[in-house]
């Protein structure tokens, strides 16, 4: 029953997580956005410590259980193994892997270099962020699923409006998609899907950080998948069939570093010779500490390794690769969302990025985020974007164009699972200002027309700007809007709502770092 407990529980998972990034109801993060909180790399750059507790405490517990059941990409491999035995060749439906031995330098360097490019931040971490597991798995559903499941949703709009029933209702996500982040989630579909249907688990055990750092925690694992030597026929289905490939069936011995606990291996078995039990404190060894070469293929029982310097040497490298991890977690950043619809207009070119409140700076923003598009996908205010300019790629980017940042959303701080932009309570939020209003005075209707608009003044929702006379002599005459830089919040909705294109006459600079008002 194992298997399909865990098989349960990764359905579970996965369709939580996709409703997540599809939801535009709020009833997702209300019910599932702790999902998003317990993925591994967005825990630590959050310095999340209970969930990163949760998760060591469970792979040194079990093993790489968070790799088949809580982590979407992993799932969605199996999907893909699921699919290859399903529909594959007859001849290569099953018995098509084999014991591979680990690439556990290669595993290392990948991980060093995602941590160091992590940290370097700009266009270099955009490498990092493409092959983060969650993030990578976020684009997916953002720019593959999320259109199909937005067009069903105003099929279904439509039809409510022609009957007058009004159960669904028109939804547009169109700040959400971007041609770049859709290649690159294409892309990394295709490559994942071929790279599982002919390589198993191999992403999972040699490119991936999560996987790599949890694949050294496991080693020390209370409990995993055992082999009972004198149970065991030496049929070899089982190393046949492994996904991970990491059954070693000459020597009965199996690397828990990429055994990712999909349990496959004690259904396949048919003499019970594998379980999933406590496993020997002799077994506890990685597969760089066997010399395979020295084993007796007529083994009649678990080899006994003790544990070298090596292997503490290796704990310890373990430990302050997690680290370094979490030192990359030092910073955030605000943006806005939006609401009305005007003519076409472009963005002006801000003296500082505008980034959510919550995310205190530019700094701490870019440091955190993994660009996984769950905050652009949720805002209800159409005022994220992915980004396009090369050192903030793919990651959420602030625009005023289809909407402007109601000063009660919070919606960005509350999903938001690495940190990049801290929980603001509704109330917290009117009083966090992003930036500051500025008039160009020379395009402003009461200079280029000679009326006094006040558009920006009468939706200001914090009444930050008021309208006063031109000339002080004439006190009834014209009037321009003058910007209370005390109570502004940099919300935008003066610059959406600005009568004035392409550019509006008021638009909103960003702050160095996020004021309290």
């Amino acid at each position: 029953m194992l298997k399909y407990i865990r098989i349960a529980l990764a359905w579970i998972f996965i369709l939580a997580i996709m409703w997540l990034f599809l939801d535009f109801s709020g009833l997702a993060r209300t019910w599932c956005g702790w999902m998003a909180k317990i993925q591994l790399l967005p825990a630590v750059l959050a310095l999340n410590i209970l969930a990163i507790a949760i998760i060591v405490g469970i792979t040194l517990l079990v093993g790489r259980i968070y790799c088949s059941v809580i982590c979407p990409l992993g799932v969605l491999q199996d999907g893909f193994n699921w699919l290859r035995g399903r529909f594959g060749k007859k001849t290569s439906r099953k018995n098509r892997f084999k014991y591979t031995k680990p690439q556990t330098r290669v595993r290392l360097t990948l991980l060093v270099v995602f941590i160091a490019l992590l940290m370097a931040g700009g266009i270099w971490a955009f490498a990092a962020k493409v092959i983060a597991p969650y993030s990578a798995f976020g684009r997916m559903v953002g720019s593959i699923v999320a259109p199909v499941y937005d067009w069903g949703n105003n099929l279904l709009a439509a039809e409510s409006e022609a009957t007058e029933t009004y159960t669904f209702y028109r939804v547009n996500g169109v700040n959400a998609w971007s041609m770049i982040v859709a290649g690159v989630a294409v892309v990394t579909f295709i490559v994942l899907a071929v790279w599982s249907f002919i390589r198993g688990r191999e992403y999972c055990n040699t490119v991936c950080p999560v996987g790599t750092v949890l694949g050294l925690l496991s080693r020390w694992s209370v409990f995993g998948i055992v082999i009972d030597v004198d149970k065991c026929v030496n049929c070899g289905k089982c190393g046949k069939r492994c996904k991970a490939s990491c059954i070693d069936t000459k020597n009965h011995w199996i690397d828990n570093t990429r055994c990712v606990d999909c349990m496959d291996c004690i259904d396949n078995c048919s003499t019970g010779a594998i379980s999933f039990t406590r496993r020997p404190a002799h077994v506890k060894v990685s597969s760089m500490q066997l010399d395979i070469s020295k084993t007796n293929a007529s083994l009649k029982g678990p080899r006994k390794v003790q544990p070298t310097e090596e292997s503490r040497r290796q704990f310890l490298v373990t430990g302050a690769i997690i680290a370094g991890t979490a030192a990359v977690a030092t910073a955030q950043h605000v943006t806005d969302g939006g609401l009305a619809k005007l003519d076409v207009k472009h963005d002006p070119n801000r003296k500082v990025k505008i980034t959510p409140p919550g995310s205190q700076s530019w700094d701490n923003f870019a440091n955190h985020c993994t660009a996984c598009q769950l905050c652009i996908n949720q805002c209800p205010n159409l005022v994220l974007s992915p980004s396009t300019e090369l050192d903030t790629l793919m990651m959420p980017s602030m625009s005023y164009v289809n909407g402007y940042c109601r000063p009660e959303c919070n919606v960005c701080s509350t999903v938001c699972p690495t940190g990049s932009i801290k929980a603001l309570l509704p109330e917290e939020r009117a009083m966090v200002s992003v930036g500051l209003a500025d008039v160009d005075y020379d395009h402003c209707l009461a200079a280029s027309v000679g009326t006094s608009c006040g558009n920006c003044a009468r939706h200001c929702p914090v009444d930050a700007i008021t309208m006063v006379a031109i000339d002080p002599a004439h006190p009834h005459g014209r009037q321009r809007p003058v910007v209370n830089a005390a109570k502004c919040i940099g919300c935008g909705a003066c610059e959406h709502l600005c009568p004035v294109a392409p550019i509006s006459a008021i638009t909103v600079n960003g702050r160095a770092r996020h004021a309290e008002l």
